[in-house]
């Protein structure tokens, strides 16, 4: 099988042939079918992630075929169309396992960065984290949905979003364009924070129905100018200021949640965090059971990303454009 390997942070990724792989117990051979390229797959080759596992292959954003099964596995059975994420793998007994939140374990394994993910023809993966997908639901443009919806969908719910809910979401890249629309779908109010106003018609057309441009307004400012302020502010932006700059824009009970962020640490104003009993969180991901709903949700509400597509060969390319800023729409490999 073709496979992308990265070799050693801050090398490109190296096209290798490898021999396919068997399942073992507890495991699922899958074929790919597509795997969105994430941000994530750039910091691991940047060295970003300590607890990477060189060679790896990389790619958490995986469509696929179910090709064999491993001793032991009855579900999903060879054929099934399934999706696989982030969360890899996890120790299956500590207290946040047993209660389903699998993204929390201390142990887990992360796809794509200790495990072998899905830039490779084929991949192994651990059966209880597959996520057959919905009849109907395209499974190119459903990668990113694995990630950058998961994260979307579940950062939004985590913090307890309502219909009454007025939300911003700072940035429109791939999970802030999807968190706009999941937050129209649930009924929310929303608002976009951009540099500049160059995404505006996009976020309208995504159902904004305001956008903040920082280079021209205090984004703090304007958000409090929003009857009050906005409940929910999620970050997609990879900007930890980016973040602390809207913080005064909450609501009494307000809720600030990074999905993106930057090296830099986050600092916030302890006064009217106090006063205002706001609050500030970070998601990672999601779950199995979160992934299903994403997903359930996403093909009630005809909920798609725009996805460029590409062969693997491209992948450093892509990485490359993603790097410099120039990478337009979500990238997802295609496997013929």
């Amino acid at each position: 099988m073709l496979t992308a390997l990265a070799t050693a942070a801050g090398e490109p990724l190296t096209l290798t042939e490898r021999e396919v792989p068997e399942p073992g117990p507890g495991e699922v051979l899958v074929k790919l079918v597509a795997c969105g390229i994430c941000y994530t797959d750039l910091d691991l080759l940047r060295g970003h992630w300590p607890i990477a596992r060189f060679p790896v292959v990389p790619g958490h954003e995986i469509t696929a075929v179910v090709a064999a099964t491993g001793p032991g596995v009855s579900w999903p059975a060879a054929g099934t169309l399934v999706g696989a994420q982030f969360l890899g793998d996890s120790c299956r007994h500590c207290d946040y396992c047993v209660r389903g939140d699998q993204i929390l374990c201390p142990r887990k394994r992360i796809t794509g960065i200790v495990m072998d993910g899905g830039y490779a023809e084929y991949a192994v993966l651990k059966a209880d984290f597959v996520t057959p997908l919905p009849e109907g639901l395209d499974p190119v443009a459903a990668a990113p949905l694995m990630c950058a919806g998961l994260t979307a969908f579940n950062s939004l719910r985590q913090a307890g979003i309502t219909a009454t809910s007025r939300v911003a979401v700072i940035g429109t890249g791939g999970v802030g364009a999807l968190a706009v629309r999941y937050a129209v779908a649930m009924g929310a109010r929303v608002a976009v924070v951009g540099r500049s106003h160059r995404g505006e018609a996009t976020a309208r057309e995504l159902g904004a129905e305001r956008f903040v441009a920082t280079q021209d307004t205090d984004p703090a400012e304007a958000l409090r100018a929003w009857d009050g302020g906005a409940n929910l502010i999620l970050n997609a932006a990879p900007s930890t200021s980016a973040a602390a700059a809207t913080l005064t824009g909450l609501a009494p009970d307000g809720t600030l949640v990074l999905c993106g962020y930057g090296p830099e640490p986050l600092t916030l104003p302890a006064q009217p965090m106090a006063l205002n009993r706001l609050h500030a969180m970070a998601n990672p991901s999601g779950s199995p059971h979160d992934l299903r709903d994403t997903l359930a949700f996403s093909a009630v509400h005809g909920i798609l990303p725009e996805v460029t597509t590409v062969g693997l060969g491209e992948a450093n390319a892509v990485l490359d454009a993603m790097a410099e800023g120039r990478a337009g729409k979500r990238s997802v490999i295609t496997f013929g």
